[in-house]
């Protein structure tokens, strides 16, 4: 039967790791970004 659900745990499910280092990285990108456009406009 090829219409049978397949239950797999999450950590098994999954891909990558689940680190939190995307959400550091996002964090100061967008910081960074931030003061580089502060630094265009104010020049």
């Amino acid at each position: 039967m090829a219409d049978e659900e397949r239950h797999i745990a999450t950590d098994s499910a999954r891909a990558g790791s689940t680190e939190h280092v995307v959400r550091y990285v996002l964090a100061i990108s967008l910081v960074l970004v931030i003061v580089m456009l502060a630094l265009v406009l104010w020049r």
